[in-house]
């Protein structure tokens, strides 16, 4: 009798708590306390940013005829050798709109794969950095010698700027949180990469116009999307910009300042970047921890500005997560600076900017390689 009540009490619950999601049409944002404990549960993430050496941009990574499981399965088995145990991972949405089917069984394939190796998987659906054009199909080899000169936002700027075509991307959210809101490889999703972004060093002249006022229409849709679903992983965007130690968004006269605070006031944990030094990043720890959730920094790293032996231990310190820009080294070449746009390089660069291994599995710098192994060891 007393099972029979306890049973019954759960199916209250239950439906409780499934009339209220329907009221209010969405699930809200985790509480300061669901989010710290959900935390707790977690070991210190540390990681990178991940495309593998074959692809150009996320569309090379996950497109039928160049998706390559037996290199994801090589770069992944480096990584778990390491130490790491997260990797954040883009998606987009031409890819769900030309086969969702097709597209899910690459995915569940990839995430096979990183399980394997031990890896958890943050999932990024929409990003505002470089070309705003991408278009399915074979991508364009890389400009020799050029940080990133073939990735693709997502969405494109025909979709970002006619705000009447964002409803188009409900399905693509909604169909992707449907297969894997209960995914136990999937740690985080990181709906929306630096919203705002104007490129204008690259694609300036060919960007969306007024673009952080349409890509925070379509950043409030997104999150309320993904509400709808009621994940169990938690959901953040990553504030990005920052200027001597200090968020552009803190200023109310910076076009970013209305993103900035819908982003931070709607994500369940505080995600950031920072390529600053030690000084500064410390500074954006601490105004950052002032809202008293769990922060992953989500990218960092680009030497000499900023290196692992300088920020990572920081990061271990406060258990902030740890995912650096870049891995292997291949098409994307990351490892050329943000600079190699307007001066011409014939040569790798001396440091290399992002990325930690060759080609062939060989790192670019075996001290580094054995500070991040050591450091990850102590914190176990």
């Amino acid at each position: 009798m007393r099972l029979i009540k306890l049973l019954f009490a759960v199916v209250i619950l239950l439906n409780f708590n499934i009339s209220v999601a329907d009221e209010t049409g969405e699930a809200p944002r985790w509480s300061i306390e669901k989010a710290n404990n959900w935390y707790k549960n977690q070991p210190w993430y540390t990681g990178f940013n991940y495309a593998p050496r074959y692809a150009i941009n996320q569309l090379e990574m996950w497109q039928e005829d160049s998706f390559d499981p037996v290199i994801i399965d090589q770069e992944l088995g480096w990584a778990e050798d390491i130490g790491f145990n997260m990797a954040r991972v883009f998606l987009h949405n031409l890819l769900w709109d030309q086969n969702p089917e097709a597209l899910t069984r690459r995915i569940d394939q990839f995430l096979n794969i990183a399980d394997k190796h031990n890896i958890k998987i943050m999932f990024v659906l929409f990003d505002d950095v470089w070309d705003p054009a991408p278009k399915l199909g074979k991508q364009r080899s890389p400009i020799p010698h050029t940080h990133n000169s073939g990735w693709v936002q997502a969405p494109g700027k025909e979709i970002l700027e006619n705000l009447d075509r964002h409803d188009e991307l409900e399905n693509y959210v909604r169909g992707v949180f449907k297969r894997y809101e209960r995914d136990q490889r999937v740690a985080v999703w990181d709906i929306y990469n630096e919203p705002g972004n104007l490129n204008e060093n690259t694609y300036g002249t060919r960007e969306t116009g007024d673009k952080e006022f349409h890509s925070l229409q379509l950043l409030k849709k997104v999150f309320n999307w993904a509400r709808l679903e009621n994940p169990i992983q938690p959901l953040t965007s990553g504030i990005w910009r920052s200027s001597n130690g200090k968020w552009d968004g803190d200023d109310p006269d910076n076009k970013v300042a209305g993103l900035y605070n819908f982003m931070i006031e709607n994500s369940d944990i505080i995600t950031f970047h920072s390529y600053d030094g030690l000084k500064n990043t410390k500074a954006l720890i601490e105004e950052t921890s002032k809202h008293g959730r769990p922060m992953i920094c989500t990218e960092y790293m680009a030497r000499p500005y900023s290196t692992f032996e300088e920020i990572m231990p920081l990061f271990a310190e406060h258990k902030i997560g740890a995912l650096n820009w870049g891995f292997v080294a291949g098409k994307s070449q990351t490892n050329y600076p943000w600079g190699s746009w307007s001066k011409a390089y014939n040569q790798e660069p001396t440091p290399w900017f992002h990325d930690i291994l060759r080609g062939n599995g060989t790192p670019y710098n075996s001290d580094e390689i054995k500070f991040i192994r050591d450091l990850i060891n102590q914190t176990r």
